[in-house]
C-alpha cells in the first residue's frame, strides 16, 4: 500500500532575509567536522566559490559573528564555528524536529476517516 507523508520546510530569516535553512545548515555542520571551508565544499560536492558566497551572506545578515578564521600559513589556515553558531544550530535543529512531530500529528489526526 502507498503511503501519504506530509513533509515541511523552515527557515530563520534576519529583518525578512534568510540566515538558514536545510541547506545553509549542512554547510555549517560541514565546516564544524572538517575544520575547512574548502573540505566542507568538497564533501558536500559543492564549488568552493558558492559555499563562500553563501557564507558570506548568511554573515552579512547574521547579528553575530558565525565562524572564526585562521589564516593559511605553513600548517594551512582553518575555520570553525563560533559558540553561538553552535547553539543556533542546535536550536534549529530541536525547532526543526519538534515541527515535523507537530506537523506529522496534525495530519494523522482523522486519517482513517478521509482515507
Amino acid at each position: 500500500m502507498k503511503t501519504i507523508r506530509v513533509r515541511s520546510k523552515v527557515w530563520l530569516e534576519v529583518d525578512g532575509e534568510p540566515l538558514l535553512g536545510d541547506g545553509r545548515e549542512r554547510l555549517l555542520l560541514a565546516i564544524q567536522r572538517t575544520g575547512s571551508l574548502n573540505a566542507a565544499a568538497a564533501e558536500l560536492g559543492i564549488p568552493y566559490r558558492k559555499v563562500w558566497s553563501q557564507l558570506r551572506q548568511m554573515e552579512e545578515h547574521a547579528p553575530f559573528p558565525l565562524v572564526r578564521r585562521v589564516k593559511g600559513g605553513k600548517g594551512g589556515g582553518s575555520t570553525s564555528l563560533t559558540e553561538q553558531t553552535v547553539a543556533l544550530l542546535a536550536r534549529y535543529a530541536r525547532l526543526k524536529q519538534g515541527l515535523e512531530a507537530m506537523v506529522d500529528e496534525k495530519f494523522r489526526e482523522g486519517a482513517q476517516d478521509d482515507l
